[in-house]
């Protein structure tokens, strides 16, 4: 499964890069499609490339192949594809459209080969107790709600349900954990397994992801803080997971949000990219599933902590707080 998943990861890389091979060819020949479409690669996107290729040449006929959802109108796409048609150019594009297709093919392929080995996996049976998981099924389908509105389908997503697979094998569904989605626990999973015992602690795990901070300390007192640069694919992937969070009104959106104010983008992220998988960890372990008390949760809590704190360094001083009329 490892190799599988790793194969595939590159295949998509590889078709990312045909995606900016396709962006040069169009825009060598002054053709700026990409200034009215967001994503070539999309419906409509392709839809014109496919049509260019096969000798259309005409913008307003091009511009009828729009997609209902583009915001844009059909004479902005058309003044768009007013481009010089060179042959030397089309030629590349079109090797570069015909390497797109040829690498989905063996994404595709791959996710054949991927289900018969998820497949070959035994179940898992969960830890958690029955009348705690029936207590907290209501909660799962609040929190799955608040996740999936607004959010856009992954087009690199599997087409098989690898959601299901995935807590099947982890006895947990760890997509309840926001900002984690299947391709994080595809990563997660074929990389490390699903059993956490050779790390004896959750902080181990961190520290071997190279996710814990790292700090030079002489004579009891902190010099600096030592960023360490590491290639472990779960730990990027838990920092993608991690950098989601901020438009997330979540428990842990509010939390990564607090501390981006505090510490910054960069020690934010890696901060809350260690706490996803501490959670992830206490699952595998337990078998407990992660339900999400809300953003107003964690502002609750960080008022008290505030307030709890001021109280504490009146008293010291000799002070005492009360309460505003």
């Amino acid at each position: 499964m490892r190799t599988m998943w790793r194969l595939r990861d590159r295949h998509v890389a590889e078709a990312a890069r045909e995606i900016q091979h396709m962006q040069k060819a169009l825009t060598t020949m002054n053709v700026q499609l990409a200034n009215v479409i967001s994503d070539i690669s999309g419906v409509t996107g392709m839809a014109i490339l496919r049509a260019i290729l096969q000798g259309e040449r005409d913008p307003y006929r091009l511009a009828q192949l729009r997609n209902y959802r583009i915001q844009a109108s059909e004479e902005e796409i058309a003044r768009s594809l007013e481009g010089n048609w060179r042959d030397d150019v089309l030629f590349e594009l079109r090797q570069a459209l015909e390497s797109y297709d040829f690498v989905h093919k063996q994404v595709a392929d791959c996710d054949v080969q991927l289900q018969q080995y998820l497949a070959a996996l035994p179940d898992r049976d969960t830890l958690q107790p029955a009348d705690l998981a029936s207590g907290q099924d209501k909660a799962h389908q609040n929190s799955k709600k608040t996740k999936s509105k607004g959010r856009k389908s992954q087009r690199n997503q599997p087409k098989f349900n690898l959601e299901a697979e995935f807590t099947r094998i982890c006895g947990v569904n760890l997509k309840t954990i926001d900002g984690v989605d299947v391709i994080t626990i595809a990563t997660f999973v074929s990389e490390l397994g699903t059993d956490m015992t050779p790390w004896r602690t959750e902080d181990h795990l961190v520290s071997w992801l190279k996710l814990a901070p790292c700090r030079q300390i002489s004579g009891g007192k902190v010099i600096r803080h030592q960023n360490v640069k590491t290639k472990n694919r779960v730990a990027d992937a838990l920092r993608m997971a991690a950098s989601s969070l901020i438009h997330s009104d979540s428990y842990l959106g509010a939390r990564f949000r607090h501390l981006r104010s505090r510490l910054g983008p960069g020690k934010a992220i890696k901060a809350t990219a260690a706490h996803l998988a501490r959670l992830i960890y206490r699952m595998l372990m337990h078998g407990q599933d992660w339900v999400d008390r809300g953003a107003q949760e964690h502002e609750t809590k960080r008022t008290e902590r505030e307030k709890l704190a001021l109280q504490r360094k009146a008293a010291a001083l000799g002070f005492r707080l009360e309460p505003a009329a």
